[in-house]
C-alpha cells in the first residue's frame, strides 16, 4: 500500500539462489545416467543423490507443473528462472506408485515447503537410479548459472545454484 502512495516501484528480481531441495549429495550432471540430463538437453544445473524422501520448494515461486505421474514438478521462481526437479531416473514408469504430492499447478510456494514425498526403495526397486535432476529448463535465457556446491546438501537450506536473468 505504501508502495503505491510513494510511488516506489520494485526493483526487478534478477539474481536468485536456489537451495537444496532434498538432502543428500550433490553430483555434476554429467554424472547422471541418463544422456537426457547429463548432456544438459533439457537445460544446465546439478543432481542430488536423495538421502531421504522428500522434496521442497527450492525457491519462493509458482508451481508451474505437476506431472500426472507425481515424479516431477515445475517451479518458477520470482526472476523468471523454471525449475525442474526430477524425481529418480525412469520414474515416469512407475506411473505414481510411492509419490505423494502436497502441491498443485498454480500455488504459490515458499523456499522450504513440502512438495513431494517418495518411497526411496520403491524407486531403488522399480526404476533406474533415486539420483534427482535439478535442471533449469529456460538456461538459454539466463545471464549466468553457477554451481556452488558438490558435496551433502540439506533441503530448505544448502545453496546449489544461482541464476540470473537479465
Amino acid at each position: 500500500m505504501f508502495k503505491k502512495l510513494f510511488g516506489k516501484k520494485e526493483e526487478p528480481i534478477k539474481t536468485i539462489q536456489i537451495l537444496a531441495p532434498i538432502t543428500g549429495k550433490a553430483v555434476h550432471l554429467n554424472e547422471v545416467p541418463d544422456p537426457v540430463f547429463s548432456e544438459k538437453m533439457m537445460g544446465d544445473g546439478l543432481a542430488i543423490e536423495p538421502a531421504e524422501g522428500i522434496v521442497v520448494a527450492p525457491v519462493d515461486g509458482e508451481i508451474i507443473q505437476v506431472f500426472p505421474t507425481k515424479h516431477a514438478i515445475g517451479i518458477r521462481a520470482r526472476n523468471g528462472a523454471e525449475i525442474l526437479i526430477h524425481i529418480g531416473l525412469e520414474t515416469v514408469s512407475l506411473k505414481g506408485e510411492g509419490f505423494e504430492t502436497h502441491v498443485k499447478q498454480g500455488d504459490q510456494v515458499k523456499a522450504g515447503q513440502k512438495l513431494v514425498t517418495f518411497d526411496m526403495e520403491i524407486i531403488r526397486e522399480k526404476a533406474k537410479s533415486t539420483i534427482t535432476p535439478i535442471i533449469i529448463t529456460n538456461t538459454d535465457q539466463a545471464a549466468s548459472v553457477k554451481k556452488w556446491t558438490e558435496s551433502n546438501v540439506e533441503r530448505g537450506s544448502t545453496p546449489i545454484l544461482e541464476v540470473t536473468f537479465e
